[in-house]
């Protein structure tokens, strides 16, 4: 096993140092970018399963921050390295100068709570950190049962179970805040953002209180965070793992990892499918609901970016659900993807009628995606908006010239907000149009992490989104204003309640 990043090595003259309250580091640098990857902020987790995280202990000599540090352990992914002791970060800085004081970007990767990780070359910062001119940062922490399995009502030992993985974040914005200025980053604009999974768990810290003030902007990329878990429910799925493990929590804490991790049951007690993790309203570091009943009061002098792409689904519904599909089983198909409790016939006949040129599989996509993965964006940005504190929300229209049935689908705007169009698994295409619409995204997110606001001179003027108007921009090949650009769609979903999947 290879050790762990974070040590003290040997290091040439040439390697840029960062120094900040903890400790000092040695990165790599490359293309006008000095890079520090695997930079440890939390105490190795795996003797205290379950417990809140700790700070490291400092390290007098100078570390080596050259290569990642483990992903968090999960099922179902290739990720190398995997480990429980995951709590690293990474840094790309145009010049660790603490008198540069460049605004901050603090990325959290997406994958729900149950996987994910930022060793992805989607999500490098490199490319970020030189087009925008700011400091990157990127963090794994602890997902699916190690960081959100709550276990608190069962054993009072373990009373921080339930967002482990959330009060990982709040200690690698500790970090920043204490260390970052040694990096050439501006300790007073730290923006968070995140896609999907991402993007919820940075809604979450915004109702957190522990993380009030680390942060002074934020962005949310399909990833809404409306509910979190009811403490009942989150109880009945931390039972029905122990019933499937046939352990303690006490056994739980000590079990192999590997044992724990592919040891999820198949379904979940309150969903059906697979067991959901996440954040919980414990009455401890969580102690209401995100955005209900409305925006929190600690976020709402947050400015905060609200996006979502067109055709969110095309990148999570099987395909097996469009082979044969038709009139006669649309409803049928679409049902278990809509996630609400809305009557699919109906749903079908509205769409067939405000649509009638529209085929069976766009309404497929169409119905799930405004009534799946768009409707938590909706509700935070009009809870903004009746606070008096709008967001300025996107929809991500650009298709994929690679895959033209993906349309515009979930993860399609990453590669554009990082710069990294021809990284594996991007499906931008690197043609005249993707560099363009990727340098107004990343000029629109580090205008928002630099002065609170998005709109900058390569693109038409953002107003925040206000009930009416409901402005959002249109990233595309010809990126435009729209007032409302879905609203008949917001309209039909809207006379539907939605409850989160979790709660």
């Amino acid at each position: 096993m290879a050790a762990l990043p974070g040590r003290a090595a040997a290091r040439s003259p040439r390697d840029p140092i960062a120094t900040g309250l903890d400790g000092r580091w040695a990165g790599t640098a490359g293309r006008g970018i000095a890079s520090f990857r695997g930079i440890r902020y939390g105490a190795d987790p795996t003797p205290t399963r379950f417990a809140a995280p700790v700070a490291p202990r400092k390290v007098a000599q100078v570390q080596r921050a050259t290569a990642f540090g483990p992903s968090c352990p999960q099922q179902g992914q290739a990720t190398p390295d995997q480990r429980e002791d995951c709590l690293f970060l990474n840094v790309w800085t145009p010049d660790a100068d603490r008198r540069a004081k460049r605004p901050v970007m603090v990325y959290f990767h997406g994958g729900a709570y149950s996987g994910g990780t930022v060793i992805d070359p989607l999500v490098h910062g490199e490319a970020l950190a030189a087009g925008g001119d700011v400091v990157v940062v990127t963090v794994n922490h602890r997902l699916n049962l190690l960081g959100y399995l709550y276990l608190a009502r069962i054993d009072p030992r373990f009373a921080d179970s339930g967002n482990a993985g959330q009060l990982d974040l709040i200690l690698a914005l500790q970090w920043v805040r204490d260390n970052i200025a040694g990096f050439g980053g501006d300790p007073a604009r730290v923006m968070v953002f995140g896609q999907s999974g991402g993007g919820a768990k940075i809604a979450t810290l915004m109702a957190m209180p522990a993380a009030a003030g680390l942060f002074h902007a934020a962005a949310t990329m399909s990833g809404q965070q409306v509910t979190a878990s009811g403490p009942i429910n989150a109880t009945a799925r931390a039972q029905a793992v122990l019933a499937h493990l046939k352990a303690s929590p006490a056994e739980l804490a000590t079990m192999p990892v590997d044992r724990l991790i592919e040891g999820l049951p198949a379904q979940d007690p309150i969903l059906g499918g697979g067991v959901y993790m996440g954040p919980v309203v414990d009455m401890r570091s969580l102690h209401r609901h995100p955005f209900w009943p409305d925006a929190h009061p600690q976020n709402r002098a947050i400015p905060m970016i609200l996006g979502n792409t067109r055709d969110e689904t095309r990148a999570f519904i099987p395909r097996s659900s469009v082979a044969g599909l038709n009139w006669s089983n649309l409803a049928e198909r679409m049902a278990p993807q809509l996630r609400i409790d809305a009557h699919p016939e109906w749903v079908v006949a509205q769409y067939r009628a405000q649509f009638p040129d529209w085929s069976a599989e766009r309404i497929l996509f169409a119905a799930t995606t405004a009534g799946r993965s768009w409707p938590g964006q909706v509700i935070e940005a009009e809870a903004r908006a009746a606070a008096g504190v709008p967001a300025w929300v996107y929809q991500f229209d650009y298709q994929s010239p690679v895959d033209p049935s993906r349309g515009a689908a979930h993860t399609d705007d990453i590669p554009f907000v990082f710069g990294t169009l021809a990284a594996p698994g991007s499906t931008s295409g690197t043609g005249p149009a993707a560099r363009a619409l990727s340098a107004r995204m990343m000029a629109a997110f580090a205008a928002l992490a630099r002065r609170g606001d998005p709109n900058h001179a390569g693109m038409p003027a953002w107003p925040g989104y206000a009930l009416d108007r409901r402005a959002t921009m249109v990233f595309d090949a010809e990126t435009r204003m729209v007032d409302d650009p879905r609203g008949w769609e917001r309209e039909l979903f809207a006379r539907f309640p939605y409850i989160q999947p979790g709660t």
